[in-house]
């Protein structure tokens, strides 16, 4: 894959991702700001001003007349808000790329932000945090994030904020947000797909080149700082429990970033990981179980998540803490190993097939690494980790002291789980 990049004038940097074989182009503006660059009086207002670059431009001066651009020409189309990051992209027929490029640049440069449709959608941001209120399974990360960062670090606070400052939000708290924050030096253009890649790169010179310079933000640094296990309890009538139990674990770029991507495998990707054979086929404690590690440029962690049957959460944590245990132990297998890195480089090549999801990654990597990391890398990454590099990683990791496990459900029973947890 050839990543072509360009940096404009401003600092803004664009890359290019000619595409053989497609008949589809995306185009993605992805900006280095997310919900850890607020203040918890601001929290949610990086989300709330992602819906709000869809409600009108000078050119397209209403949220119908944007849609009906884009529907008219067959497009994808979605923005999404994530803690470090936050992105506006529209995936269409090649043929119909200067459509997208001039829509999805007149939004993120040109937004009038209306008040009066800041107190409509006020509504609409509320509905969709009690949306998720209805979904334990969707909102138990929240709890979990709490837990891990804090409540008064920006990571352990919700994307979409509290319902009270959405209620409070002026639209000069979105300019405000909206200078600090979009800069062109945190701001990255991606289009992958079939194109002409020198008229695509004037046509977002001409758009973006004029954008006025500006010190991207700065986050709030995050030191893991825990000496016992913690547990929280979101007490909340369901039908099942849905909990995460987690670890601190590595940043970006971590020296043993690719032997946790195989531990984590290993331990809960796909129907034949241990935990789901374990804890569903097994024991048939859980629906539904995975693993997954996230990460930042100063932290990251590992976590397992699950539902249960509420009488039956004190054995499914049970379960996952033995295998995890197992797992620092004795060393995994060579087929073992082999089949989890097969499984890596097979889900990473298959996702990076489409012109949206390399737009996607091109852009991400660059945001979070400063570079566009290759497909090659990765995989000359993975293939790199040994038996002894994923038991290394679980004895750093896996901690008695270092566990966190985050509850939605009907349980008042604190004492019994953190005994199970210092077990």
């Amino acid at each position: 894959m050839e990543y072509n990049i360009h940096t404009l004038k401003n600092g803004l940097r664009v890359v290019l991702v000619p595409m053989s074989g497609t008949k589809t182009a995306t185009v993605m503006v992805m900006t280095g700001t997310g919900s850890r660059y607020e203040d918890k009086g601001e929290n949610g207002l990086a989300h709330f001003l992602e819906h709000m670059f869809f409600k009108g431009t000078k050119k397209r001066p209403n949220a119908k007349a944007i849609s009906e651009e884009l529907d008219g020409v067959g497009s994808v189309y979605n923005a999404f808000t994530a803690k470090e990051r936050t992105a506006y992209y529209a995936k269409v027929s090649s043929q119909f790329l200067d459509t997208a490029l001039d829509v999805i640049s007149d939004i993120f440069l040109n937004s009038m932000l209306p008040e009066k449709e800041i107190q409509k959608e006020r509504g609409a941001v509320i509905q969709e945090i009690d949306m998720y209120e209805d979904m334990p399974m969707r909102t138990v990360d929240n709890v979990f994030d709490e837990l891990m960062f804090g409540k008064e670090h920006p990571l352990g606070r919700t994307i979409l904020g509290p319902k009270e400052n959405i209620r409070k939000f002026k639209r000069k708290d979105f300019a405000a947000y909206l200078k600090r924050n979009y800069t062109p030096l945190n701001t990255i253009v991606s289009v992958a797909g079939s194109f002409d890649e020198e008229k695509v790169l004037e046509n977002i010179r001409g758009r973006f080149e004029s954008v006025k310079h500006g010190n991207p933000p700065n986050f709030i640094p995050f030191s893991p700082a825990q000496d016992a296990p913690r547990i929280a309890i979101k007490e909340k009538k369901t039908d099942q429990t849905n909990f995460i139990l987690g670890v601190p674990a590595y940043p970006y770029l971590h020296k043993d970033e690719f032997a946790l991507a195989v531990l984590s495998t290993i331990l809960g990707s796909g129907m034949s990981s241990r935990l789901f054979l374990e804890v569903r086929e097994k024991r048939g404690l859980a629906y539904s179980i995975h693993a997954w590690i996230d990460r930042y440029p100063d932290t990251g962690y590992f976590a397992v998540q699950a539902g249960v049957e509420h009488g039956k959460l004190e054995k499914a944590v049970e379960t996952i803490l033995a295998e995890l245990r197992k797992i620092k132990r004795v060393k995994v297998s060579a087929a073992e190993l082999k089949k989890a890195k097969s499984f890596i480089k097979g889900n990473m090549t298959l996702a990076l097939e489409t012109s949206d999801e390399i737009a996607n990654h091109a852009a991400s990597t660059m945001i979070n690494i400063g570079r566009v990391r290759p497909l090659e890398e990765i995989l000359a990454g993975i293939d790199a980790v040994s038996a002894a590099d994923v038991q290394r990683v679980a004895k750093d990791i896996f901690k008695t002291n270092s566990l966190n496990l985050a509850i939605i459900g009907p349980h008042l029973h604190r004492k019994e789980l953190q005994s199970l947890l210092r077990a």
